[in-house]
C-alpha cells in the first residue's frame, strides 16, 4: 500500500516538472487515487486539494503565491509531508539548497519512506553533498531495501557520489554490482545508458582504458549518438594508441554534442551532471 502511494506522489511531482503548471489531468487522476488508497488521510487530502490543486498549482512554480498557498495548508496541518516536499522543490530548482533542505527534512520527518530517497537524490544531483547522499541512501536501503528514485537505482547514485569524491575503486565496485544485479533480475533491456556511462568513467579514471571502452560500447548500443560517451571513448582509444580511430570518434562526438545528443535526464535543465560536457 505504502509503495503504491509513493509511486503516485512521484508521478504527481514528475507531471509538475515536465508538463508545466497548466496540465493537471494526470495529477487529478493521481490525487483521486491517493484518496482511494489512503482513506485515513482524507482530511489531509482535502488540504492538499485546496492548497495545491486549487492553490499553489495555479501559480508559477517560483512565485510567492506558490509558497504562500502551501504555507496556508501547513498552518492547518504541519505534518503533511507532501506539502513540505512541494515547498522544497522550487527552492532546489533555484539553487537555494540550504532553504530547500530545511523543508525536505520536514517531509522526511513526517514520511520517511516516501521522501528520504528523494532527499538523498537531491543531495547527490542538486546540493552535491555527496557523503551525505551516500549516508542517506545507505540508511534508506537498510530500512526499506533496494529501489529506484528518478529513474535510477539507489546504488547508481551511491556509485556516482563515490565517483564525485574521487573514490574511483569504490565507485566501480558499486556500478559493477548494480550492473550485474540488473542483468540478473531485470535483463539486458533494463540497462540504462547513463548507468553504463558512469560505470565506464569509473574504469577510465583508474586508467583501465580497455575496460572502459567495453562498457562505453554497451552504452552506445543503447544510445548510439551519446556524445559524452563518444568523447571519453575517443580519449581511451588515443591512450591505447588508436589515434586515427580516436580522432574520427572525437569529431563525431563533437557533432553529436552540438546537435543536443548529450545527457538527457529531466533535471539536466537545472543542474549540470557529472562529466557532462557543455557544448555552447
Amino acid at each position: 500500500m505504502k509503495n503504491n502511494i509513493k509511486i503516485l506522489t512521484i508521478l504527481i511531482f514528475a507531471t509538475i516538472s515536465s508538463c508545466g503548471q497548466n496540465d493537471k489531468s494526470d495529477k487529478d487522476i493521481a490525487e483521486n487515487k491517493l484518496i482511494e488508497l489512503n482513506p485515513n488521510k482524507e482530511k489531509q487530502q482535502e488540504i492538499i486539494n485546496e492548497h495545491l490543486k486549487n492553490g499553489a498549482w495555479k501559480y508559477e512554480l517560483y512565485s510567492r503565491e506558490w509558497q504562500e498557498e502551501i504555507d496556508k495548508g501547513l498552518e492547518k496541518d504541519s505534518t503533511i509531508a507532501y506539502l513540505w516536499q512541494q515547498k522544497a522543490m522550487p527552492m532546489f530548482k533555484q539553487a537555494k539548497y540550504e532553504v530547500g533542505m530545511e523543508y525536505i527534512d520536514k517531509a522526511v520527518k513526517y514520511d520517511r519512506q516516501d521522501w528520504q530517497d528523494y532527499r538523498a537524490f537531491i543531495k547527490c544531483i542538486f546540493a552535491k553533498t555527496y557523503r551525505n547522499a551516500i549516508t542517506d541512501f545507505q540508511d534508506y536501503k537498510k530500512r526499506f531495501g533496494y529501489g529506484y528514485v528518478m529513474d535510477h537505482s539507489y546504488d547508481f547514485y551511491i556509485g556516482l557520489s563515490y565517483l564525485q569524491l574521487n573514490e574511483f575503486q569504490k565507485a566501480e565496485q558499486i556500478f559493477k554490482q548494480d550492473y550485474e544485479y540488473q542483468l540478473k533480475e531485470k535483463g539486458k533491456d533494463w540497462l540504462h545508458h547513463l548507468d553504463l556511462f558512469y560505470y565506464g568513467i569509473s574504469k577510465y579514471e583508474q586508467k583501465d582504458y580497455s575496460g572502459a571502452i567495453k562498457i562505453f560500447d554497451k552504452a552506445l548500443e543503447i544510445y548510439p549518438d551519446f556524445s559524452e560517451v563518444q568523447i571519453f571513448k575517443s580519449d581511451c582509444l588515443r591512450k591505447t594508441g588508436k589515434i586515427t580511430e580516436a580522432n574520427e570518434l572525437q569529431k563525431l562526438g563533437e557533432i553529436n554534442g552540438r546537435n543536443g545528443n548529450t545527457i538527457n535526464e529531466d533535471n539536466v535543465i537545472y543542474e549540470k551532471y557529472p562529466y557532462q560536457i557543455r557544448w555552447y
